[in-house]
């Protein structure tokens, strides 16, 4: 079955400075994160950091998802965290 990621839901782990979100394998729960500095957008000081990041992420949502895919396509694991590294294997 192909990763799928019906749940828009996303959330700013502080602790660990990635941006957490959900694919679905069928019906297995695959983890996913993406790290801060994957973000090209250049944190505003009129906002949270969660706020910027969660934005970040909706705004270039397209892209992560297909990055995610690429990446478990390559193997499976418990979870998965995109790097900047991710981003720039298909450039």
């Amino acid at each position: 079955m192909a990763l799928m990621f019906p749940n828009r839901s996303r959330s700013y782990d502080t602790a660990h400075q990635r941006v957490r979100f959900l694919g679905y394998d069928g019906l297995f729960e695959v983890p996913f994160f993406i790290e801060t500095a994957a973000f090209s957008k250049a944190r505003s000081n009129t906002h949270s950091a969660e706020e910027d990041y969660l934005a970040a992420f909706d705004a270039a949502r397209g892209t992560i998802l297909d990055v995610a895919r690429d990446v478990y396509s390559s193997g499976r694991r418990n979870m998965y965290v995109l790097t900047p590294a991710d981003f720039k294997r298909g450039n």
